[in-house]
């Protein structure tokens, strides 16, 4: 019978990463980089089940070459590592869990074997020694939490010396206990630094020659960073500001600079773009930017908050435009700039009691 291939990519600091930090952003974080990790697959591998904060992948009957198995496990460790780039370079959200996923790393152990199955609710799954080997190898002596570890019985299938020696590979011998059985493997540590990032839109830092046309300031009994969550998570949106019919964006990502989301009023979509700019020391800056609200050409709206306490802030927000047609400019003169005003002052009512109903929760 062909061997087949078993695969686990495993995102390491998972355990301390979740329990040190916001559970919801951790989680948000996990499983951006999973969906990275099922992107980079190359090679058509089966997955069999997500593992929490891994990924069991197996090839039936079939193993990749040498050359591709490397492919495979360097299109993984690049992926992952850009994905944590861009997190930390696209970065708005002050709390830990933003500020500590590119802390997080990889490690992929890769074992060859026979596979039985088993069926479980209509589901076939690989099943037996070889899927039980492969997992333990994951706790093993390396003194790394960045590694490609592949079996001596992967390695002898596809013919990869245990001192294989490239760019990105360097392997060395190793081996642990298991069960009073040794089981002998080759590794390399992975240097993030080596790997070849893929590019990723900048933030849209963007600056202005003139002050806002509308400006506005309010106190809140909260803290700063919260506060933020409550205007940036969109899912929140609905219970501060009135006439949305629906916010159209994605529920599995982090808010950060070059978010989009489209916020539909009165059946008109709206399309925003996240944005920042520069802000004093010590204040957090959210800012959304389209080209959609009539009869404006162009809207740049920013939150900056300030702490004043542990648990009090002030929010001040601006709004920029361009307009280039003189009718609608009269318009803004006349009419538009009061209807802007009066709208802020209802969200900024609205994320008031929406907030004093949370404290009173």
């Amino acid at each position: 019978m062909p061997k087949s291939l078993l695969f686990i990519p495993d995102i390491s600091g998972y355990t301390k990463f979740i329990q040190t930090t916001e559970v919801e952003h951790s989680q948000h974080v996990i499983s951006e980089l999973l969906e990275v990790l099922l992107n980079a697959n190359t090679q058509d591998l089966k997955l069999a089940e997500i593992e929490g904060d891994a990924l069991f992948f197996y090839k039936e009957n079939d193993i990749p070459s040498q050359e591709n198995l490397l492919a495979q496990i360097e299109s993984m460790f690049t992926a992952f590592y850009s994905h944590l780039k861009m997190l930390e370079k696209n970065r708005i959200c002050p709390c830990n869990a933003c500020a500590t996923a590119p802390n997080l790393q990889l490690k992929i152990v890769a074992h060859s074997g026979n596979l039985q199955h088993i069926e479980v609710q209509g589901n076939r799954k690989p099943f037996g020694e070889q899927v039980i080997e492969a997992h333990r190898l994951l706790k093993n002596s390396i003194d790394s939490d960045n590694y490609a570890l592949i079996s001596r019985t992967l390695s002898l299938d596809i013919m990869l010396s245990p001192y294989y020696s490239s760019k990105i590979f360097r392997f060395r011998h190793g081996s642990d206990a298991y069960d009073d059985r040794e089981i002998e493997y080759i590794y390399s540590i992975i240097d993030p630094s080596e790997l070849k990032l893929r590019t990723f839109a900048k933030p849209n830092k963007v600056y202005f020659e003139n002050p806002p046309q509308i400006t506005m300031r309010k106190e809140f009994p909260v803290a700063a960073e919260v506060l933020m969550e409550y205007v940036t998570n969109y899912s929140y949106r609905h219970f501060w500001t009135e006439g949305i019919d629906r916010l159209e964006y994605n529920e599995n990502e982090i808010t950060r600079a070059g978010s989009e989301h489209i916020c539909v009023v009165n059946g008109k979509h709206l399309n925003f773009t996240t944005a920042t700019k520069d802000v004093k020391p010590g204040s957090l800056i959210y800012g959304e930017f389209t080209t959609s609200p009539p009869p404006l050409d162009e809207m740049y709206q920013f939150y900056i908050f300030t702490p004043i306490s542990e648990n009090s802030c002030e929010l001040e927000l601006e709004l920029y435009w361009k307009v280039k047609s003189p009718i609608k400019k009269l318009f803004m003169a006349l009419f538009g700039k009061k209807v802007f005003k009066k709208n802020i002052e209802n969200a900024l009512s609205g994320l008031f009691s929406f907030i004093e109903k949370k404290n009173d929760a």
